[in-house]
């Protein structure tokens, strides 16, 4: 699974090209027709069964088994209401009279004054929403915890996959069956009823994906053996790239590199006999029992002169909007439907260290064209009668930003849109001006909040100018959320601890108002992966299996700053947590961490003071 409420737009752009090319295409999202299968009566009926199986069942398990009756009969209702065709649901939900209540809703309890006061701002509609989403977290974490331990709600087998040299735990965990992959299996047959495809191809945006699309290529070749698979994606372009593991081409054919309408469009040709292999562009296959790296150079198409996607195929009325957590940015992610954009192909900046700017989807950079992207808004308010887009990009570009919220406000058209982006100074000129041509949200990277190691991934922005662009979308109604970084090499302790005290200003001071602390992880096509000696750490070298390597990306490393990030990673995301609530905004930031902190070298109003 990727998202429940929405889809990804992956599909969607290769969909529209290659049908434009004069090829039959269809396209679907197993990730949300296997949660129908799982999260309705029969799933939870065929759940039941096995759990009632279990010999020494928890506590929990336990809990499940007595409410299972309760469950039953609530799930499809449940999922009806959430897919917005019952909202008068919504009076019985939010008395919590209604839902079995697991272990997600303990927090309830525990913090019900805080909870209480933001449900009484957000309203009926979404408190119910916020209840019947922890209802489905607690199903969820039923089906991982005793039913198959891969399953999330937007990733499936990830561990398997992320950065592992070897494919052998991979490979002997697709030899097994679980419930999970029976009801995956029942949406694929369904499938090649409804198609009848001879080529079935798989995106891998994430290692999440990657063991459902592996199973389902061995399922579909044990159907038939003529059916040919294909697969490419974000984790492809990232984590493959030194692949030597022949084992992985017994579920699929053919392995795609970076923009797929070349090498897939080379490939159909290929396969109706219309040109020879070497014609193949960024494309791996097996001959002889040997891996061929076909990659006869052959221009791009350009991005300017795609059309855009087209969600044909992808039931908008079958995904689930989620509220999983109460805070009004964070929603974005997991409420609403989105049609999903690009603005650009790869980033402007492409020069963050900590980035992989060495690679095609970051490193070539191009924009569409405004007009281009208005017809595409068009067409797809009217394909599938939503008005709210997401642009999916690295960084949108401030004049493109610009020249676009003109161009809606031009021609009038109503529509909500968010997007991630810089910090650009030049955004601070013109948040009044998205605002008014509908956009609702920004996500960007603030990264460290430390001088230093701002200088040192080569963000190109100042805490000060972080500052002065938040406040100016804030202020013009425009949700904000921070990507923040711990962890890089030579951080120290008083480094991390000052860099939290400028994200509790910044939430503060309503500069932002939803953030996320990831931990650095030096990656092989960033910088600091390709130049470690430049940035003080030493690579610790990967050990290729004697059956080849699977995946390669993350690079661990040892640091000659000695720091405990992953104690100070704990108090950091709990602070966040807590900031996103409005709660411990005015205590002593050091309180947060687990251990002993230095004393702050901020002052404490200096982001007040740039705006006095």
């Amino acid at each position: 699974m990727t998202q429940v409420n929405t889809p990804y737009p992956s599909t969607a752009y290769l969909t529209q090209f290659l049908r434009e090319q004069g090829f039959e295409v269809e396209q679907r999202d197993l990730g949300i027709d296997l949660f129908h299968k799982l999260l309705s009566r029969k799933g939870l009926e065929r759940i039941q069964k096995k759990l009632i199986k279990i010999k020494k069942p928890t506590e929990i398990e336990e809990y499940f088994i007595s409410a299972f009756p309760d469950y039953l009969n609530t799930i499809d209702s449940v999922i009806t209401y959430l897919q917005g065709k019952d909202p008068t649901l919504a009076l019985r939900i939010a008395k919590r009279m209604l839902l079995p209540e697991g272990p997600r809703f303990i927090p309830l309890d525990d913090h019900e004054d805080e909870i209480s006061a933001l449900f009484g701002e957000m309203g009926l509609q979404d408190k119910a929403k916020y209840l019947a989403s922890l209802y489905l977290d607690d199903l969820a974490d039923l089906i991982k915890n005793s039913i198959d331990e891969r399953f999330e709600f937007s990733r499936y087998g990830e561990s398997l996959a992320s950065s592992q040299a070897s494919f052998t735990p991979l490979y002997h965990a697709l030899k097994n069956e679980t419930l999970v992959d029976q009801l995956m299996f029942e949406c694929v047959d369904s499938y090649v009823d409804e198609t009848q495809p001879t080529i079935v191809g798989f995106t891998l945006p994430f290692p999440g994906n990657v063991y459902g699309a592996l199973k389902t290529a061995k399922y579909l070749k044990q159907k038939n053996p003529q059916f040919i698979t294909v697969a490419g994606g974000g984790f492809v372009n990232t984590e493959l790239r030194e692949l030597s593991d022949i084992r992985f081409f017994e579920f699929i054919d053919y392995l795609l590199f970076d923009n797929g309408e070349m090498p897939f469009l080379k490939l159909l040709t290929f396969l109706r006999d219309q040109t020879t292999e070497s014609e193949l562009s960024r494309t791996w296959f097996v001959k002889e029992g040997q891996i061929i790296k076909s990659n006869a150079k052959k221009a791009d198409v350009a991005f300017k002169s795609l059309s855009g996607p087209t969600y044909d195929g992808l039931n908008s009325d079958r995904y689930i909007p989620m509220l999983e957590m109460p805070n009004p940015m964070y929603r974005m992610w997991s409420d609403f439907r989105w049609n999903k954009l690009i603005l650009a192909h790869g980033c402007y900046w492409k020069k963050c260290t900590f980035c992989d700017v060495s690679l095609d989807y970051i490193g070539r950079y191009e924009p569409t064209q405004v007009e281009t992207m208005v017809a595409s808004i068009e067409r797809l308010v009217n394909e599938t009668k939503q008005t709210g887009f997401h642009f999916v990009d690295e960084a949108a570009p401030p004049a493109l930003v610009k020249s676009l919220s003109e161009k809606l406000i031009e021609k009038d058209l109503k529509i909500s849109w968010w997007g991630n982006l810089r910090f650009d100074k030049n955004f601070e000129q013109i948040a009044a001006l998205m605002a008014e041509a509908g956009c609702v949200a920004v996500t960007g990277g603030l990264e460290v909040a430390s001088p230093r190691i701002l200088k040192l991934i080569d963000k190109g922005v100042s805490i000060e100018q972080v500052a002065k662009v938040t406040k100016a979308f804030t202020e013009n109604g425009i949700y904000v959320h921070a990507y923040l970084m711990y962890g890089f090499p030579s951080q120290t302790v008083q480094e991390t601890v000052d860099s939290l005290e400028i994200v509790r200003q910044l939430f503060e001071n309503d500069c932002i108002q939803s953030a996320y602390w990831h931990r650095f992880m030096c990656t092989a096509h960033s910088p600091v992966g390709l130049n470690p000696e430049k940035y003080g750490i030493e690579l610790i070298p990967i050990e290729t299996p004697a059956t080849g390597l699977f995946a390669k990306n993350t690079i661990y490393y040892n640091d000659k700053v000695q720091t405990d990030h992953d104690q100070l990673g704990e108090g950091l995301r709990k602070a966040v947590y807590n900031f996103m609530h409005g709660i411990g905004l005015e205590e002593d930031v050091r309180a947060w961490f687990p251990m002993p902190v230095p004393k702050l070298t901020v002052k404490k109003d200096f982001i007040k003071s740039l705006f006095d």
